[in-house]
C-alpha cells in the first residue's frame, strides 16, 4: 500500500489520526510507536519534568498485544496502539494518582478510572502519569510531590496548567494524544503557552461521574492533541453515557449528541460566519504582548471571514461568579485535608479553602442567581454571532518560579487565579472553547486563540477550530512550530534548579 504522506520520520512525532491509520495499514507496528515515545520522554524529559511516573513496561506489553491483534486481523478500536499521557488526576490502575498533593503521595489506585477505562477499551495504551499543580488549584503545574514543569519553549518559563504536564507531553512527542481536565481554563491554558490543543466540551459532553460539585459543573474532563482533529477523535471515545453526572443526558442508553460524530468533523465555511472578537471580555486583565499579537492575528484571519467585528457579551459578574463558586467548591473538598493536615497543603488549595470560609450564604445565592443571568446573556448574545474569538490566556509564559503573576502590566491581580480570567469566562456559562495554537507573540512564545460557541454545540466549536487552524497554517508568521528536541535534549535537568522543590 501507499504510505501516507506526508508525515514525520519520528513515529513519536505523528498525529493520532496518521499514527493509526499506519497501524491499521500495517505500515506502523505499535511497538515501533511506543519504543519511540519512550525514547523522547527518556531523552528530553530530565529538562522538563513533564512525566514523573512512567509506565513503560506495561506500554510495551500492550503494544506488543496491539500488533498481535493488527496481524490477526482483529476488529481495531478507534485509538487501537496509541500510548496516551493520563493527567495525575485520573486513576490508572497500578500507578500512583497523588493529585500532586503529599497528603496522597502513596495513593495506589486498584482499577482504572472512568475516563481511563473508556480510553483502555478503544484500544488506547496509558503510559505514564503527568504533572499538575497540587489539586489543580492553579495554573503553574508545580507542587511538593513531583516538583516543578517547565515549558518547551524555554525551559524557565511555566507550562501553566492544571493539564500542564499533559501539555508538555504532546508538544514533544511524549504521545499523540493525552488528558486534561478544565475548571478555569486547566486544559486550555497550558495548550496555549505550549502550542497543542485542549477542548473544553459542554457540560455533560464528557460525564463528570466523580466531580464532587455534581450539580455545579464547572469541571469537566476534555481530550488535548496536537491539533483539532486528533482531538476530536479522542472525544469520540471521551463522549458517553454517564448516569453519575446529571448534565450528562442519556434517554434509551443514547446521548443527544452523536459521539462517533466528533471523530470525523464536517467541513464549515468559514466566509459564511458572523464571527465576534474580544481582547478581555471586557474584564480579563489581559497583558499588552497578548492583546498586540491577538491584532495582529484577526488582521490576518479576518479575511477569512463573513463578518468579524468586535463584540462581547456582558461579563461583569464573571470574577464574582466564579470567585464564589470555586471557593465553595474547594471549600467542600479540601477542608478537611486543610484542618487535619495543614502541612501537606500547599498555598493555593489553603486559599481557595480560607476564600471559601469567608463567603456568606448570601454570597453564594448571589452567585449562582448571578451564574443564571450570565449564561442567559451568553445565548441572547450567540443569536446574533455564530463564533466569538478571544486569546486563550492573559499572559505570556513567565517563570515557573512565580507561583502565579501577581501584577499584570504593573497592576496588581485580584488573586492567584486571576490571570485565567479569560478562560473562566466561558466556563461559568457552561460553553463548549478550544485553544489552538496561533504563531508566537513577540517574546517568542506560543500563543493560544479561543474559539467559542453556543452551549452543546460542541461538534460545530471543533469543524470550525479546524478550519481556521487550516487557514493558520498556511499563514507563514502564525503557523505553529514544534519545540527545538535537541536544545532540550542537552539541556540540564531541572531537578538542578533553584526553586524546583519549593512555593518560596
Amino acid at each position: 500500500m501507499t504510505p501516507i504522506a506526508p508525515f514525520p520520520s519520528n513515529p513519536a512525532d505523528l498525529t493520532a489520526i496518521q499514527a493509526r491509520r499506519l497501524i491499521a495499514r500495517k505500515q506502523l507496528s505499535p511497538v515501533e510507536l511506543a519504543d519511540a515515545c519512550i525514547a523522547r520522554v527518556e531523552g528530553v524529559d530530565h529538562a522538563l519534568n513533564a512525566m514523573p511516573v512512567r509506565d513503560f513496561d506495561r506500554l510495551r506489553a500492550g503494544a506488543i498485544a496491539a500488533e498481535t491483534a493488527v496481524a490477526a486481523g482483529q476488529r481495531l478500536g478507534p485509538l487501537h496502539g496509541l500510548p496516551v499521557a493520563i493527567k495525575d488526576m485520573e486513576d490508572v490502575a497500578g500507578l500512583p494518582t497523588t493529585f500532586g498533593s503529599l497528603a496522597f503521595r502513596d495513593n495506589i489506585p486498584k482499577v482504572n478510572g472512568p475516563p481511563v477505562t473508556a480510553l483502555v477499551a478503544a484500544g488506547a495504551l496509558p503510559m505514564g502519569k503527568t504533572n499538575v499543580p497540587e489539586w489543580s488549584a492553579g495554573a503553574n503545574s508545580r507542587n511538593l510531590v513531583y516538583g516543578a514543569t517547565a515549558n518547551p519553549y524555554d525551559v524557565t518559563k511555566t507550562c501553566a496548567g492544571s493539564s500542564g504536564g499533559s501539555a508538555v507531553a504532546l508538544a514533544c512527542g511524549y504521545a499523540p494524544l493525552a488528558s486534561g481536565s478544565d475548571m478555569g481554563g486547566s486544559l486550555r491554558n497550558p495548550a496555549a503557552h505550549c502550542g497543542v490543543v485542549g477542548f473544553r466540551p459542554s457540560p455533560g459532553v464528557v460525564p463528570g461521574e466523580a466531580r464532587a460539585t455534581a450539580m455545579i459543573p464547572l469541571s469537566t474532563s476534555g481530550p488535548m492533541a496536537r491539533n483539532v482533529a486528533d482531538a476530536g477523535l479522542m472525544l469520540s471515545v471521551m463522549s458517553r453515557p454517564g448516569r453519575n453526572d446529571p448534565y450528562s443526558i442519556e434517554v434509551d442508553g443514547r446521548t443527544p449528541w452523536n459521539p462517533a460524530g466528533f471523530a470525523t468533523l464536517p467541513p464549515v465555511d468559514l466566509s459564511s460566519l458572523k464571527v465576534a472578537a474580544t481582547e478581555d471580555f471586557g474584564f480579563a486583565p489581559t497583558e499588552t504582548t497578548v492583546r498586540a499579537h491577538f491584532r495582529k492575528a484577526l488582521s490576518q484571519l479576518a479575511p477569512t471571514f463573513g463578518i468579524l467585528d468586535e463584540a462581547s457579551p456582558d461579563c461583569h459578574d464573571a470574577d464574582r461568579i466564579f470567585g464564589v463558586l470555586r471557593g465553595i467548591s474547594f471549600l467542600g473538598v479540601h477542608a478537611d485535608l486543610l484542618d487535619r493536615v495543614p502541612a501537606h497543603v500547599g498555598p493555593n488549595v489553603r486559599d481557595n479553602v480560607l476564600e471559601g470560609r469567608s463567603y456568606s450564604a448570601e454570597d453564594v445565592a448571589k452567585a449562582i442567581f448571578a451564574q443564571g443571568a450570565c449564561h442567559r446573556r451568553w445565548e441572547a448574545f450567540f443569536t446574533d454571532w455564530d463564533i466569538l474569538i478571544s486569546p486563550a490566556i492573559t499572559v505570556s509564559p513567565r517563570p515557573w518560579r512565580e507561583l502565579y503573576p501577581t501584577e499584570i502590566d504593573g497592576k496588581p491581580t485580584k488573586t492567584y487565579y486571576h490571570w485565567l480570567a479569560l478562560s473562566y469566562a466561558t466556563t461559568i456559562a457552561g460553553l463548549p472553547s478550544i485553544s489552538i495554537p496561533c504563531g508566537h507573540d513577540d517574546k517568542g512564545m506560543p500563543f493560544g486563540l479561543q474559539i467559542v460557541g453556543r452551549r452543546n454545540d460542541d461538534l460545530r466549536v471543533l469543524a470550525v477550530a479546524a478550519e481556521i487552524e487550516a487557514v493558520i497554517a498556511g499563514t507563514t508568521d502564525l503557523s505553529p512550530r514544534a519545540p527545538n528536541i535537541s536544545m532540550l535534549k542537552a539541556a540540564l535537568p531541572i531537578t538542578e534548579a533553584e526553586g524546583f522543590w519549593t512555593f518560596d
